[in-house]
């Protein structure tokens, strides 16, 4: 999603001005570097690999083992032949009567050696299972003999009760792809898009590269796929986002919105005691590692890492780069409310508080009428301004206002109570989601921290939604985190006949802790400069979105193609206006399959380029070709949000109590950031962005070309015949219930803000 703005920016020997700058570490000390963090994460994990039953086995394992060589001796039989003996006689000579004591102590090391020996087989032998990726190569909904064998084995391998890191341990290594494989990709990919002539001069660069820098370099990449777990990974982290030194704002963060058609509650208190309640209880199942393992297309495992960081996660801006702060534990939550900060705790001496408290303590600061202090209003514009100027305003910020930062950087996560309603409106549904996925996006560029790992928003109609700094995890970790949220506080917490929280208020909880911050001028005249760009940068953003509901999921199974293709090769469809046939989309579609399936193996192109980029940086080895590949920009750049939780919703008899997604800002200045979800089986909802500065783009146009571009596709595969869209009931956000309808809407009733020719 969002990284997509670094990556097309991404310059590691710049300064944010552009000066040239050494990277100081030669890349034999640089990959030393990289497997040593690894092994610390691997060594972080040992406890959690042990609490979680050194998957897959058990410590009840070792206990039946040691049973079995206990009865095994009993019946004087020697199950070690002759190995325990030997253990007795290099223990200490503790006397006579010790002489059984030796016994059992032999047997005890003896049952613990063969049982790591035990574990360590099944742990080669599930990485090697796992390292089998045949099964992607297959066509969808067919299996053949020797992946069904292969999934039966891993099935075996893997124990009857895994966990959320069960599997880390047991995965195989990210390959490092042939370089001549990735080359032929890439200018594969980019056929279509360059003219005769500079494909040619691409070709002959590429060919150049091959030829003098490429085994060189891809030598280095092997020897770090070997030393550490993933050979691109921390470098990714690294260079597209820590080192970046533009605003988060827009250009990183991500949002996540809300049920499309229904809110369970207008009362804002509510809802976010509620949701804090749920987001606190996804926390607990994190810390005991009961959330299953994400399997990739339901087979494959894939890593867990990335779950760590979801909450007391703050990124924290440096020079020359950020570093992410992660805290093992954090019991309150960081609150912002019409220019105040809060700390609110989130336990009490008997555990977490109950929704209805955390209702009561969020009402106490919506009732609070001191006014904010001055410039405390728009302090978190901070957070939005480039990366070097808020460092340096950070470390004096640190020394004046210590314990109000440590609060806020320390928090689970944060918290805005936003003094605006949002959502899908009845008087004009268009203008109103677009405006919904703005504030989420930038909001008023003061009311966000967006240091922080996920900021939940509240508006004052109970509509919700997140905004997500990107760099700690990718969209399918928070959007898991927010989907288990979701139905919880609506299903499970559920609230009262009067839109409260289920339960009794706790008149005895102290009240919410006003943070107080003593801001010198210097710092205020940097806020004012903060709050002038966080506007500009978020004037310029024109979101939209909108749900497309002539057809969804079902039909395009019923035209037997893979669901992401075909929305991915219509988007182009619709960005460059090209007609298209049903045998040429056919083709289209299964090419797009067959990349896809390349990358899920670890066959990609862009990451591989980008490694193969950052080693040729550190040996200061020039190379044109890499160059050019990562000096072009992205047009389009697209994402589907998955849907990982099915089983929380009841789409059938609730179709309008799902996620409607989330979007991210575009890639390009001239160019548009497209993502979508499938909701339910009938509908898509697709959320797009531009650049309002832009002579080029609107998103409102592109939102016109994508719903064509569906249905002139749709109707290649039915006699030519577009489908009609369905009317749904729209709930009236300022009843707070499933009530009056509203009638069947179009997205394209709404005229373009500006015209654009595309």
């Amino acid at each position: 999603m969002a990284e997509a703005h670094q990556a097309v920016g991404f310059r590691p020997s710049m300064t944010s001005d552009g000066a040239e700058v050494e990277l100081s570490a030669p890349v034999l000390q640089e990959i030393y570097l990289s497997g040593l963090r690894s092994w610390k994460r691997h060594l972080s994990r040992f406890w959690n690999d042990f609490l979680t039953g050194v998957f897959p086995a058990s410590p009840l394992s070792w206990l039946f083992l040691f049973s079995a060589i206990q009865l095994a001796w009993f019946l004087q039989l020697d199950p070690s032949l002759g190995l325990m003996e030997k253990i007795k006689e290099l223990l200490p000579d503790w006397g006579g009567q010790h002489h059984r004591l030796r016994g059992i102590l032999a047997a005890a090391l003896f049952a613990s050696c063969l049982w790591g020996a035990l574990i360590f087989t099944l742990h080669v032998a599930l990485r090697l299972l796992l390292s089998y990726h045949g099964w992607l190569l297959e066509p969808h909904g067919a299996m053949s003999s020797p992946t069904k064998t292969w999934l039966a084995l891993v099935r075996i391998f893997s124990g009857r009760k895994t966990m959320l890191f069960s599997y880390q341990r047991s995965l195989p290594r990210q390959p490092v792809p042939s370089v001549q494989d990735t080359v032929r990709k890439y200018l594969e990919s980019v056929r279509p898009i360059l003219s005769d002539e500079d494909f040619d001069w691409t070709s002959v660069l590429a060919q150049e590269f091959l030829r003098l820098q490429a085994s060189l370099l891809q030598w280095y990449l092997q020897l770090k796929s070997w030393w550490a777990s993933n050979y691109v990974s921390d470098w990714w982290e690294e260079f597209v986002y820590l080192r970046s030194r533009h605003s988060l704002m827009v250009n990183s963060n991500y949002y996540m919105m809300d049920f499309l058609y229904v809110t369970p509650t207008p009362v804002q208190a509510a809802r976010a005691g509620n949701a804090v309640h749920a987001l606190l209880l996804y926390r607990h199942r994190l810390n005991r590692q009961e959330i299953l393992p994400t399997l990739l297309m339901g087979m494959r495992p894939l890593c867990s890492a990335q779950y760590e960081k979801i909450f007391n996660t703050t990124r924290i801006p440096g020079i020359p780069k950020d570093h992410i702060r992660h805290l093992r534990d954090s019991r309150h939550v960081a609150v912002f409310h019409r220019g105040r900060f809060f700390r609110v705790g989130t336990h009490s001496q008997s555990g977490l508080l109950s929704p209805r408290a955390l209702e009561q303590q969020f009402q106490r600061i919506l009732d609070d009428p001191s006014p904010a202090c001055p410039q405390e209003e728009h302090l978190a514009a901070l957070t939005a301004a480039p990366r070097d100027v808020w460092a340096q305003v950070r470390s004096s910020l640190k020394i004046q206002a210590e314990d109000a930062l440590e609060a806020v950087e320390g928090a689970a996560f944060f918290v805005s109570l936003d003094s605006e309603p949002a959502g899908l409106t009845r008087e004009d549904p268009a203008a109103s989601l677009d405006a919904y996925a703005r504030a989420l996006l930038a909001g008023r560029g003061h009311d966000r921290w967006f240091d922080k790992s996920f900021t939940l928003i509240v508006f004052s109609n109970g509509k919700l939604g997140l905004s997500v700094e990107h760099s700690w995890a990718d969209c399918p970790i928070s959007g898991h985190m927010w989907e288990f949220t979701l139905a919880t506080e609506c299903f499970q917490l559920g609230y009262s006949a009067d839109g409260h929280c289920k339960g009794h208020p706790e008149p005895s909880l102290p009240q919410p802790q006003r943070l107080h911050w003593d801001l010198p001028e210097k710092i205020r005249l940097s806020i004012s400069l903060a709050l002038r760009g966080a506007k500009t940068l978020s004037g310029n953003i024109d979101c939209h979105v909108f749900p497309f509901s002539h057809f969804g999921k079902s039909f395009i199974k019923r035209c037997h193609l893979s669901s992401d293709s075909f929305i991915q090769v219509a988007l182009q469809l619709a960005h460059f206006r090209e007609p298209q046939r049903r045998a040429l989309f056919r083709l289209a579609v299964e090419k797009h399959q067959a990349l896809l399936k390349a990358a899920m193996s670890g066959q990609g192109v862009d990451r591989h380029l980008f490694a193969l980029y950052i080693v040729s940086q550190f040996l200061h080895l020039r190379s044109p070709f890499l160059d050019q590949v990562h000096s072009e920009q992205w047009p389009l750049a697209t994402s589907q949000i998955p849907v990982q939780q099915i089983h929380l919703f009841d789409v059938h008899n609730y179709p309008d109590y799902v996620s409607s997604g989330g979007g991210f800002g575009p890639a390009d200045d001239h160019g548009y950031g497209v993502s979508y979800i499938f909701m339910g089986d009938d509908t898509i909802t697709f959320h797009i962005s531009s650049k309002k500065s832009s002579t080029k783009t609107d998103s409102h146009r592109l939102g016109q070309h994508i719903e064509d571009a569906l249905l002139d596709v749709a109707s290649l595969f039915q006699d030519g015949q577009r489908p009609k869209p369905r009317c749904r009931g729209l709930q009236e956000e300022d009843s707070g219930h499933r009530g009056g309808s509203l009638p069947c809407h179009r997205r394209g009733s709404r005229a373009p803000t500006k015209s654009t020719n595309f």
